[in-house]
């Protein structure tokens, strides 16, 4: 039997507002709030809301004969928990039905496995620990953003515990292989590698709407019928789109939402065909060979590489400036900038950098900026921003904690003019029990030889004056008696350690 497995991509960025020179050091907001708001509303008003209330009636109507899959990234689920909550818990009510897989990527929909296998990490775990919280499962499958893939993504995602990895099924990967059947990465032969079929995926990403295609208006019959005619040569048909495509990319004028509620029947018309998720299908066929793919691929533009986010100088520039902060960040431990350095990485920000798509952007997903340029410009000023808190971050960690005081060595003390360690007068310092005739007193009287004492050393009788010798602390000392203090040994005020300097952080 040949599988049908629909996956979306979920995804919305968190857009820049125009951030100038003049705003930097003056203020650290950074985001377009009242953008992202109207962007929210209008995309949950035309797609979220209505496309997961036909995915419900779909799931209700046919039970587990229908599937289909998600992958939400972070960036999508903090715009609905911020701005339209009730998307949020309408993929929670699909996710309750048993017949909806998610699907993890990286937290802000980055591009860091290309910079930092540590931030590709943290990002992945994080964001397959949020959809568990979520709905209730922990993903098992894996979609880097827009389907970038190379050999190197599918051992680190093999490491990270996953199970399957879904890819772009380019022609230049594909050679005479077809792209209809599940394959193992050279580099992780325990992971099941899912081929996006492009030509399908891009008949109802891209050209459903196109008045000047030769098959339009596209029916459910005659797309299941493109599909069926595989039936001999294909395991799985993977069917792989930006959830844009109902209602915004594709307005509901345009037939799209009709074209869904009647594709299930049509497809399901064929006994040979049924639907799947993306972990189903590991579980059910076998890989017909190993695929190699060394370099990176995507869905992005015809050429299936990575030039609609590094194209250009501008673009690199900026994608580099970036994640030279990310170790900085990562020891600075604040959760102020490691929340907006996350924001930073969504790759909308360098593909609006793009001169790729000057007249020609994906209407869905316009860029906010009159240029590329003005998107450049207002990403670097935003760093440059981001940077200086970094820089007083690190400046205010870098103030060392007072060091405890060490204890003082006793030293013999030569004899001279009676003074304490402050300086002081022996009149001022505390006195002591009074000792036998003849013998040192700490009070500052005479002994009976008429001299005045020596703090720590023997008395000399005054008719017999000798040259000064060291002397060890006299052990003739009355019962009961204390000894002088020795010279060196700091009062009990004088050990309290000095203060921390005001507002200082402890390391």
């Amino acid at each position: 039997m040949t599988a049908i497995c629909l996956c979306y991509e979920v995804h919305e960025p968190y857009q820049l507002r125009r951030y100038t020179v003049f705003d930097m050091g003056q203020n650290s907001i950074y985001e377009d709030d009242d953008h992202n708001c109207d962007a929210m509303l209008r995309a949950a008003r035309l797609c979220y809301l209505p496309a997961n209330e036909l995915m419900l009636k779909l799931i209700r109507r046919y039970g587990k004969d229908f599937r289909v899959s998600y992958a939400i990234s972070g960036t999508a689920l903090d715009l609905f928990e911020q701005y339209v909550p009730e998307v949020l818990e309408s993929f929670a009510a699909l996710a309750q039905t048993g017949c909806v897989e998610f699907v993890a990527e990286t937290a802000p929909h980055s591009l860091a496995f290309l910079y930092s296998r540590q931030e590709f990490d943290r990002q992945v775990q994080a964001q397959a620990a949020r959809l568990k919280k979520l709905f209730g499962v922990k993903p098992v499958t894996f979609k880097h953003t827009e389907c970038v893939y190379n050999n190197d993504l599918a051992a680190a995602v093999a490491e990270l515990g996953f199970k399957a990895v879904l890819a772009e099924g380019t022609d230049q990967v594909l050679g005479w292989r077809s792209a209809n059947y599940l394959y193992q990465p050279v580099s992780a032969p325990e992971l099941g590698l899912l081929l996006r079929n492009t030509s399908l995926s891009t008949d109802i990403g891209l050209r459903f709407s196109d008045t000047a295609w030769p098959a339009w208006p596209l029916t459910a019959d005659t797309f299941a019928s493109w599909c069926h005619g595989l039936a001999d040569s294909a395991d799985v048909i993977n069917i792989i789109n930006d959830y844009h495509v109902f209602g915004l990319r594709h307005s509901r004028e345009s037939g799209i939402f009709d074209f869904l509620e009647a594709l299930p029947e049509a497809l399901l018309a064929h006994n040979d065909f049924h639907f799947a998720t993306p972990a189903m299908v590991v579980k059910q066929f076998k890989p017909v060979g190993k695929m190699d793919i060394p370099q990176f691929i995507s869905w992005e533009d015809e050429s299936g590489d990575l030039t609609a986010w590094l194209g250009n100088d501008m673009q690199k520039d900026a994608i580099h400036a970036l994640y030279a902060l990310a170790s900085r960040v990562d020891r600075s431990g604040s959760a102020e900038l490691r929340h907006d350095f996350d924001r930073l990485q969504t790759a909308d920000h360098f593909r609006h950098m793009s001169t790729k798509w000057f007249s020609s952007e994906a209407p869905d997903r316009p860029s906010p900026f009159g240029s590329p340029y003005d998107a450049y410009i207002t990403f670097m000023n935003v760093l440059a921003d981001f940077e200086m808190r970094l820089k007083a971050v690190e400046e205010q960690q870098k103030v060392p904690a007072p060091a405890k005081a060490a204890p003082a060595k006793t030293a013999p003390v030569k004899p001279g003019p009676a003074k304490s360690r402050t300086g002081q007068s022996p009149k001022t310092q505390p006195k002591t029990a009074k000792k036998a005739p003849g013998k040192t007193q700490a009070s500052g009287k005479k002994t009976a030889g008429g001299k005045k004492p020596v703090t720590g050393a023997k008395a000399v009788p005054a008719k017999k004056a000798e040259p000064a010798k060291k002397t060890e602390p006299n052990p003739k000392t009355a019962a009961g008696k204390k000894k002088p203090a020795a010279k060196g040994t700091a009062t009990t005020k004088e050990n309290k350690p000095a203060a921390s300097p005001a507002g200082a952080d402890q390391p």
